[in-house]
């Protein structure tokens, strides 16, 4: 019963915050459309009104603790009791936060958020609900789960990442208060954002079998590059955790800066990136030259977004920059392939699981996630195969899971 009316409110609370990123997102492109006309000046307005959210979001998340970043690397350590699960205060530094930074354009996931917020009211309704310790451990956790099957509309993909990825176990307990929380999150959710998938893409057919290969050398490159983007972000944060001199809202703002010179430039290099993983998914319209320059701003742009210390994930970015890859890969191999084997939504599919993959390394999470959002069910076949490649490549590079980096990182600073 608690889990289920948490869950209610975990999906009133992630879907009201994906209205109001979806309203930001369409004032943002109404703004700097707006911009374009006014000429060379007005490219500066793109550039201050990043600046300023990035300072402003920065600002928010620095007088409550965990509130900056994705947050999914604190619900792995509450549930490993590495840390203690935190206040209220959580909850409107992360609404407000994420809100700001994101809706302003930086390269951060809605999903980083919605997790921890969802971890926050599942902990506040462990108290009020007068459950032992264990119990307010998994939910914590389970509602965690509940907000990323709120930020993606994936019932499933949430109760999948609560087993693989911030718990690594699967106790009965443990999925049945996930099930509850996320069936109930994702329902209360439904009321605000509606039902559509978030990447709908149009019916495709099977790949043939002998173009398995293929999808496994689309997944080893795919596991290198999330290796490096890991490398990129774990080194990012670093290089500015040097910058003592300057002071953290600065910083933010400098680095919102850069963001919003790329935004005045073209809008899809910044933001989430559901826009341009729409496109790609919908047969691209890009260019090699333009997927080549979009895969590698997007590249440095997440880590430095991640940087700012705002609230934000890393997820949805991620699936960006899979679909690029993906296309990019279709791009090089069609050539070679015979006509009509499999198209460039094929590919975008398939890199998207694969980069999330080489990066989080959580594979079934990647999969199921990417299922769900685009209902493309039957690439499950070239998804494994891709996704099992990935992970074996980032491991075999000595590429720790993002958030366990991540995860120890914040406990040397707390």
């Amino acid at each position: 019963m608690v889990a289920a009316l948490a869950g209610c409110l975990v999906g009133l609370v992630g879907g009201g915050f994906r209205w109001c990123l979806e309203h930001a997102d369409l004032l943002r492109a109404s703004v700097v459309e707006a911009a374009a006309g006014l000429g060379w000046a007005g490219r500066l307005i793109p550039v201050a009104l990043t600046a300023a959210g990035a300072a402003v979001a920065c600002a928010i998340a620095r007088r409550v603790p965990h509130a900056a970043g994705s947050g999914i690397q604190h619900v792995e350590a509450v549930w490993r009791q590495e840390a203690e699960a935190r206040s209220a205060w959580l909850l409107p530094a992360k609404f407000v936060g994420g809100l700001v930074a994101i809706g302003s354009g930086l390269v951060l996931g809605r999903e980083g958020p919605i997790v921890h917020m969802g971890a926050a009211i599942g902990s506040g309704a462990g108290r009020r609900g007068r459950l032992d310790a264990e119990d307010a451990r998994m939910l914590h956790s389970a509602l965690g789960g509940a907000g990323l099957a709120v930020a993606f509309t994936a019932p499933l993909g949430g109760l999948v990442f609560v087993c693989e990825e911030v718990t690594g176990t699967v106790r009965p307990r443990l999925v049945l208060l996930t099930l509850v929380g996320t069936a109930t999150a994702v329902a209360a959710s439904l009321l605000i954002v509606g039902d559509e998938p978030v990447l709908p893409m149009s019916t495709v057919p099977a790949p043939p079998l002998w173009m398995l290969p293929v999808f496994l050398l689309c997944g080893v490159t795919a596991g290198a590059l999330g290796a490096a983007y890991s490398g990129l972000v774990v080194g990012t944060l670093e290089v500015c955790d040097r910058l003592t001199r300057v002071p953290l809202v600065v910083r933010a703002a400098a680095i919102g800066a850069l963001v919003g010179a790329l935004m005045a430039f073209d809008p899809l290099l910044t933001g989430g990136g559901d826009q341009l993983s729409e496109r790609l998914l919908a047969g691209g319209g890009l260019t090699a030259a333009a997927l080549v320059v979009c895969l590698a701003v997007r590249f440095v742009a997440g880590p430095l977004s991640y940087a700012a210390a705002t609230p934000g994930g890393l997820f949805a970015p991620l699936l960006a920059l899979g679909a690029l890859w993906g296309t990019l890969t279709h791009e090089l191999v069609s050539p070679l392939l015979p006509a009509g084997a499999a198209g460039p939504a094929v590919f975008a599919v398939v890199g998207m699981a694969a980069v999330f993959t080489g990066v989080v390394r959580a594979p079934l999470t990647g999969i199921v996630l990417v299922t769900e959002m685009t209902g493309a069910g039957v690439l499950l076949l070239p998804l494994l195969t891709a996704c099992f490649a990935a992970a074996v490549t980032a491991d075999r590079m000595g590429s720790a899971p993002i958030y366990d980096t991540l995860r120890r990182r914040m406990l040397e600073r707390a």
